[in-house]
């Protein structure tokens, strides 16, 4: 921090007044916000592998020199370790998305940022040898067989083994040798990002700029929109990703012809493969390292499996593979974390506000009370009296109201970033509670729908649903493991 902040002291005559270290991912990069009182924060950066950082400074040059929209690299220390770039601010495309999501799937503004992005993207793939240097790819030239293996061992040693999945060694190995060969077909002429994913697009003055595209390399065009389509904790609904997709084969159309059949059957490949790889990480990162949160992108890249093997199909027969990945993605055979007390607890409750406020049990006494009293009232109408929230009648009632609807998305909102929030924290205990007159409609209906949505985006939290009015109704659900 202190080589930093001398060479930003001499860089712009002007001392700075803060240095915060940003939140570090899974690379060995480490990144400060450097403020000052006169002029605009910038980031600071320090990573030893030289290597790398000759490849980040020379694509840099490369994408400035074709427009494409990259930080801004004021200063390279002369042992090329430290060096200084534009600061872009905090909003990436997935802060972005979280913010706007919809109960539905993504939020409209969400989807124009994603079509920004689209049509940026065969900009960066087609930049050939007198646009860009490919000397500088590092740790590999190209995405050929050698990089493909070591991704999918990746995935064996540091997810299959991790989580004891049984396999046949050699039946594997040759199935990943197909599924290689099969790759390798693929037209692989291009500039490939290798981690082209939301938390890699920054939202800046109003366009999207790109960022960690240091591994970047020769390699196919499929792959990139594969990481891009299938990045796990987006969670972009198959609807919106097929409507994606075909706008990105549109953007690619205007610059290139398109096969569009035998693009789409090795994208399929390499979404399997870029899923694999980023199993590989989750669990060497979050079983080995025991970074935690690492391990909440886990289901995610599973459910995405899933689909896949119910709806597509590859034009090679690799069945040890393809049943080892039916085997992993089945919900009863997805561990979530090496220590069940990791887990973050969520205690749903409905009350009445006759009765009184519940009280929260945790030591930081985090979370949200709900009061539903102002919504439209079920039990002012005679025949629902005697009914609840959990009552078919009840819910047919309250959902008919368009305040109801714009209620629910209200607080999906704001407790799904509460969530996120607390589950990066590695924070174990979060209190919600819905409030109505009796605690017997409205207040029981909003606990068990909240129950049902927050079971379907995190299956790894453990819920507990306490109706205290109704205590019968009660319900524990605990994490899939």
């Amino acid at each position: 921090m202190e080589i930093l902040k001398s060479l930003v002291t001499d860089l712009f005559q002007e001392t700075p007044i803060e240095i915060t270290k940003l939140p570090q991912s899974g690379s060995p990069r480490v990144y400060y916000r450097i403020s000052f009182h006169d002029r605009q924060p910038v980031i600071g950066v320090y990573n030893s592998d030289v290597k790398e950082n000759e490849a980040f400074f020379g694509f840099t040059e490369s994408f400035k020199s074709n427009k494409i929209a990259v930080p801004e690299i004021y200063f390279i220390a002369p042992d090329r370790q430290y060096y200084i770039i534009e600061d872009l601010g905090d909003v990436t495309l997935f802060e972005f998305l979280k913010q706007d999501r919809t109960p539905d799937g993504l939020g409209e503004a969400t989807i124009e940022w994603y079509k920004k992005v689209l049509e940026e993207l065969p900009k960066i793939q087609l930049l050939n040898e007198q646009d860009i240097d490919f000397s500088l790819c590092y740790p590999r030239a190209a995405f050929d067989r050698q990089s493909m293996n070591w991704d999918l061992n990746y995935f064996k040693y540091y997810y299959l083994k991790l989580v004891h999945a049984p396999f046949d060694e050699q039946e594997l190995e040759d199935d990943f040798n197909k599924l290689i060969q099969f790759l390798s077909e693929a037209d692989a002429q291009y500039f490939m990002f290798r981690d082209f994913q939301s938390r890699n697009v920054m939202l800046h003055q109003g366009k999207p700029y790109f960022i960690d595209y240091q591994g970047g390399r020769r390699g196919p065009l499929q792959y990139d929109l594969a990481s891009l389509l299938y990045d796990g904790k987006a969670d972009i609904p198959e609807s919106t990703r097929e409507e994606l997709y075909y706008y990105y084969i549109d953007q690619l159309a205007r610059y290139i012809e398109v096969d569009k059949a035998e693009f789409e059957t090795h994208y399929i490949g390499f979404v399997l493969i870029r899923i694999m790889q980023a199993l590989g990480a989750y669990g060497y990162r979050g079983y080995y390292e025991k970074k935690s949160h690492f391990l909440q992108s886990i289901p995610y890249a599973l459910r995405n499996i899933r689909y896949i093997l119910r709806n597509k199909t590859l034009p090679i027969s690799i069945p040890t593979l393809w049943n080892l990945l039916d085997f992993i993605s089945k919900e009863e055979n997805v561990p979530l974390s090496s220590e069940q007390s990791k887990h973050l607890t969520i205690t749903i409750q409905s009350f009445s506000f006759k009765v009184g406020i519940p009280t929260s049990e945790s030591s930081h006494g985090g979370g949200f009370v709900f009061d539903c009293r102002f919504l439209p009232n079920p039990g002012r109408v005679p025949e629902y009296r005697e009914y609840n929230g959990t009552d078919y009648c009840v819910q047919e009632y309250l959902s008919q109201y368009d305040v109801v609807e714009q209620f629910k998305k209200s607080v999906e909102e704001i407790v799904v970033m509460a969530v996120d929030n607390y589950i990066e924290r590695e924070f174990q205990q979060l209190m919600i509670n819905f409030g109505c007159t009796g605690g017997q409609h409205r207040s029981v209906y909003f606990a068990e729908w909240l129950t049902k949505t927050l079971q379907e985006k995190f299956p790894q939290i453990q819920i507990n649903l306490n109706h205290i009015q109704f205590p019968k109704l009660s319900k524990r659900f605990v994490p899939k493991e």
